[in-house]
């Protein structure tokens, strides 16, 4: 069987196992999670290492760009006159999938570890956290668009119930805000990708196909083609493929989040049970960005170029709006969730800049994001597990109590800040030249985006530092008094254990960032190379 295949549904497998567990096993459910999650980790670091750097690759728009390819026919039907209707479990990875892969089997691990606070209905918990896990891992791999959608709606259901069932005093209203925003974006998704399967033929056997490669083809440009005729086609007196580009943006859009389709996101944080926020933060927001560049940007090059400067102005204006509410915010995790927008908006002005550096830059910030969302996120649910408490105001002096939770926390806000020798220090300096080359190199984003975004790393160093004074140096002063001093044990044995491997990663990355960069710098260049010649 396809090791890629394996990845998807090993966990769906674990669910099924747990599912037809009796109750009375409960306390294994969390192991038996863990075990799944482990397993997948092991197979992506395999896949890791056995990816292939340097090949000769035939570009984006080949199936040979990509590695691990299984392609089975799923559905056949006979239309009669129509012709036929192929859609094929069709899956692959090249190097921007296997680094994302990679980042999000090592974040629910983490979020499985997360998962021992959980103490009611671990069944249905744990299931549903499978599940997620198998719509996730499958989103990466797909590269059929029919199955791509059947996996990004996936994750909508489960985490729907995760955050409402599971969720804080106001879990209700954060569940249904999440699922109306994405299910807004998906309906018309599914729209477009119909309009693009109407489109595009196969040429082995002439039928219309959901195949993403074949979207890609460079041929679908040629006179007379479907797609060049689309291109000449209006929708409420905008071009067809414009219209197209715009609709898949917003859905891809929402998920990472971008200013202003962001507001889901601090609810939906606050809400949820950690182990929700983790895999909310480190993989969700991931998807959104790796839609954009797998899909707006490959199948609809030129309107992404068209409007790379409407994208670059979205991604500064998300850095800036994310940091100046990072700074304004009371309650530690809503804080940390606009960070998240801020340091999001980073990935799309690397992604706009359709430069080399830019984009991997962007790649770069995803993955190094996903680590550090996730240490931050646990960090943020290891003091809210003691007291039941995030206000940033209602702690101080946590480092007198606290000292090896101190020390790990220092060490994430340093390394969220931007701080050299760490990863994101490497994924926002790339996205910045990227933006600030792309004047020069394809004239698409101004150097002021450049400028702007630079003074987002300030605006971060701002609200990292000033949190980090106010709740962990002066004088022990507690809301909760002796009772809260008393329940503020330093980190257990399961929390050091989590913790530290995050630690190392994102100080491996920031030393030696070609652990990302040699493996996508294949990819990366075929895309650009692809984005010029148009």
């Amino acid at each position: 069987m396809n090791i890629l295949t394996l990845l998807i549904f090993t966990p769906m497998l674990f669910g099924f196992i747990i599912m037809v567990m009796p109750s009375t096993l409960r306390a294994s459910f969390k192991y038996i999670t863990l075990l799944a999650t482990l397993l997948q980790l092991g197979m992506s670091v395999w896949i890791y290492c056995n990816f292939k750097n340097g090949d000769a690759f035939g570009g984006i728009s080949h199936e040979s760009q990509f590695q691990f390819v299984q392609k089975l026919p799923w559905v056949n039907l006979d239309l009669g006159s129509l012709g036929r209707m192929q859609i094929d479990y069709f899956v692959g990875i090249d190097g921007i999938s296997v680094t994302l892969l990679v980042m999000t089997s090592f974040v629910l691990v983490i979020a499985a570890l997360a998962s021992w606070e959980i103490k009611s209905n671990l069944k249905g918990f744990f299931v549903l956290f499978l599940i997620l896990d198998m719509a996730v891992t499958g989103v990466f791999c797909s590269l059929d668009f029919f199955l791509f959608y059947i996996f990004y709606e996936l994750m909508l259901l489960p985490l729907y119930f995760l955050i409402g069932m599971w969720g804080g005093a106001r879990r209700e209203y954060a569940a249904i805000k999440f699922f109306l925003y994405t299910l807004f974006g998906s309906v018309f998704m599914l729209l477009v990708m119909v309009a693009l399967y109407l489109s595009v033929k196969d040429p082995v056997t002439g039928s219309h196909t959901f195949n993403m490669v074949q979207m890609m083809n460079p041929a679908n440009y040629q006179p007379g083609s479907v797609f060049s005729i689309l291109s000449h086609q209006t929708i409420f007196g905008m071009p067809a493929r414009a219209v197209g580009f715009v609709v898949l943006f917003i859905a891809f859009a929402i998920k990472v989040p971008v200013v202003p389709l962001h507001t889901w996101l601090p609810d939906a944080h606050v809400e949820a049970p950690t182990p929700v926020s983790i895999i909310l933060a480190g993989i969700l927001l991931k998807v959104g960005g790796y839609g954009i560049i797998r899909v707006c940007l490959s199948i609809f090059p030129d309107v992404a170029s068209a409007d790379a400067y409407w994208l670059g102005l979205l991604g500064v204006i998300s850095i800036l709006y994310g940091a100046l509410n990072a700074l304004a915010q009371k309650d530690l995790k809503r804080m940390i969730a606009y960070s998240s927008v801020s340091h999001m908006g980073f990935v799309l002005v690397g992604i706009a800049s359709q430069t080399t550096e830019g984009i991997s830059g962007a790649v770069m910030q995803m993955v190094s994001h996903g680590f550090l969302s996730t240490m931050l996120f646990f960090l943020a649910g290891v003091v809210y597990n003691r007291v039941h408490d995030r206000g940033i105001n209602h702690f101080r002096g946590l480092a007198t109590i606290m000292p090896k939770y101190t020390a790990f926390m220092i060490i994430a806000f340093f390394a969220s800040l931007g701080l050299p020798g760490f990863s994101a220090f490497i994924g926002e300096a790339f996205s910045l030249l990227g933006a600030f080359k792309s004047h020069s190199v394809n004239g698409l984003l101004p150097y002021w985006m450049a400028a702007f975004g630079a003074a987002g790393i300030l605006l971060g160093a701002a609200y990292f530092l000033w949190t980090m004074q106010r709740m962990f140096f002066g004088r022990v002063n507690l809301k909760g008094g002796a009772v809260w001093q008393t329940a503020l044990t330093d980190l257990n044995l399961r929390e050091k254990i989590t913790l530290v491997p995050l630690a190392l990663i994102v100080l491996a990355l920031g030393l030696m960032p070609s652990l990302v960069f040699d493996k996508i710098n294949d990819s990366v260049l075929a895309l650009v190379q692809f984005l010029q010649v148009k």
